[in-house]
């Protein structure tokens, strides 16, 4: 860039020198933290909100606490989606990007998403230990579970996974329809994993919100770090 140019870009308003996408990863990463903030003191009522209680019931039919709405083909198919949300699933998907990666000579970028994701990991197991909230037993559970409730693990390990994988695959795809594409499937991913745990009553919906919220601001941590210490796509190309 010549100086000329360099002198036109630093006489614009600051509105127009600040890049939105990097605007709109700092409006995520506020907003989910101040959402979180805000759950944990639902999560820490000894009662449980008339929303959460709403909510829940309004995924079992009317009078029957033990039966879930629409037929059961959709019972199923929330079991299979909530399995994308699982340990399993998404170490499996982790270690896949991880070895295409490797294969592909991106080391540093396979090191970062291990990283991002596994820490994300991390810190989901302690902030369930940070908040002792039983699971709901207001209507009967379609899944076994054995943790504790607040925040959604699967809720935020999906947000925390998918939504870093869509953030820095966007970073290296050229078109932003291209980008666009794979951050809508990322977020649909990361709604229909939450929303399952709703259906299933293993979770009250702040739990789901919480870990939405938590998971999404880290993932737009680690993709705007990856702004940093990731060359662009245009240096990765040989």
């Amino acid at each position: 860039m010549a100086w000329d140019d360099r002198m036109t870009t630093n006489n614009l308003p600051i509105w127009r020198r600040i890049e939105f996408n990097v605007l709109f990863a700092w409006l995520v990463i506020a907003g989910g933290l101040w959402g979180f903030v805000e759950l944990l003191e639902v999560a820490r009522d000894a009662t449980p909100r008339s929303f959460d209680t709403e909510i829940l019931l309004a995924f079992r039919t009317l009078g029957n606490t033990s039966d879930p709405i629409g037929p059961v083909w959709v019972e199923e198919a929330m079991r299979d989606l909530t399995a994308l949300g699982s340990t399993s699933v998404l170490v499996l998907i982790l270690l896949s990007v991880i070895v295409y990666l490797l294969l592909a000579d991106k080391a540093k970028m396979a090191l970062f998403i291990f990283a991002s994701v596994a820490g994300g990991q991390l810190l989901s197991s302690l902030l369930k230990l940070g908040v002792d909230r039983p699971r709901p037993e207001l209507v009967s559970r379609l899944a076994e579970v054995y943790t504790l409730s607040f925040p959604s693990g699967h809720a935020m390990l999906a947000a925390v996974t998918y939504l870093t994988l869509g953030s820095l695959l966007a970073r290296a795809l050229p078109k932003r329809v291209l980008k666009a594409y794979v951050i809508v499937v990322a977020a649909i991913a990361t709604l229909l994993v939450g929303i399952s745990r709703i259906y299933l009553g293993v979770h009250w919906p702040s739990d789901v919100l919480a870990g939405w919220c938590a998971g999404a601001a880290w993932a737009m941590l680690c993709w705007l770090i990856s702004r940093r210490v990731l060359p662009r796509a245009s240096e990765q190309a040989d």
